[in-house]
């Protein structure tokens, strides 16, 4: 299938609105780093998400899911094939006692947001995680002791048969920055987060707690991915990086945090390459330091 016959066919699932061409990526990460999407599709209901994807399948036509782009690493020729963004177009919050639905989209500070103003307790470690609760149930995203896996219930999903099917949280296999979702390939759909009745005041108070944390002893002001590295066992990848010298390295205009060595942030103009350069330099000096080989947990997709 040719590509002008492919976005024909788009145009008829999601509407003209909903698709651009060649969009640069750098509009669509936190690092602000990214080439072009040969198509980039904004889904509004499931239905859309499940025939874009089946469409894809069926012509071959290779497709990346994300979600806003807060832990990716897009490489300087871009995408090829679609690029379907599930956030803001499918992002509805609701809450049914003390069951709170996500739909994939949402954002998962504003969904502990939420919890506190329904004085719901659980999710205050998630209050500065600024994902989308899809992405967060895929790599099970966590901070400051706390996990998805603590207040999941159950996640619907796209499998690989394009049927709709929920998970519960034995079925999602949930470990340190891994599920069965991401594993599998599966699309996230919607979230159901189960949490415990709490006093809003406490509520309040650990997440302007956290939030004070965060702002202290992050480097938020400058454009970045969050934690460039997984936590490796036994260690802190911070501590590692830290010890090694490398505070303040730069690869063009990447560099290693001053504020905080777990973060390689953006201070000017710089490429997907300077980056991954400084995250190859992080990882060969650590490696021949203290023979720790760490692992990203950024996810770097594109072509050089």
């Amino acid at each position: 299938m040719k590509k002008c016959d492919i976005i024909e066919r788009l145009f008829i699932i999601v509407g003209e609105n909903n698709i651009k061409i060649d969009e640069p990526m750098k509009n669509h990460t936190s690092f602000k780093v990214g080439g072009p999407a040969d198509i980039f599709i904004s889904p509004v209901t499931e239905l859309q998400i499940k025939d874009v994807l089946k469409l894809c399948n069926e012509s071959g036509c290779p497709v990346f899911v994300m979600g806003n782009g807060t832990n990716l690493i897009v490489k300087d020729k871009g995408i090829r094939g679609v690029v379907l963004k599930i956030y803001d177009n499918f992002s509805k919050i609701y809450t049914d006692k003390n069951i709170i639905i996500a739909e994939a989209g949402a954002l998962l500070s504003v969904v502990s947001k939420t919890a506190m103003k329904e004085s719901l307790k659980g999710l205050e470690f998630a209050s500065g995680i600024p994902g989308t609760v899809g992405g967060a149930a895929a790599m099970n995203a966590g901070a400051y002791n706390g996990e998805i896996k603590d207040v999941i219930h159950s996640v619907d999903v796209i499998d690989d048969n394009y049927n709709i099917i929920t998970l519960n949280r034995d079925e999602l296999q949930l470990g340190y920055r891994t599920s069965v979702i991401s594993t599998k390939g599966y699309t996230v759909l919607r979230v159901r987060f189960l949490l415990e009745p709490g006093n809003f005041k406490e509520i309040k108070e650990r997440i302007d707690t956290l939030t004070k944390r965060r702002k202290e002893r992050q480097p938020l002001h400058l454009p970045s991915a969050g934690s460039t590295f997984k936590r490796p066992e036994g260690h802190f990848a911070a501590k590692l990086i830290e010890d090694a010298g490398l505070k303040g390295a730069k690869a063009g205009d990447a560099m290693v945090s001053d504020m905080h060595s777990g973060f390689i942030v953006n201070v000017g103009n710089a490429t997907a390459r300077d980056i991954l350069n400084l995250i190859e330099i992080v990882k060969n000096e650590v490696y021949e330091k203290f023979d720790v080989m760490l692992e990203p947990e950024v996810k770097i997709v594109g072509e050089e």
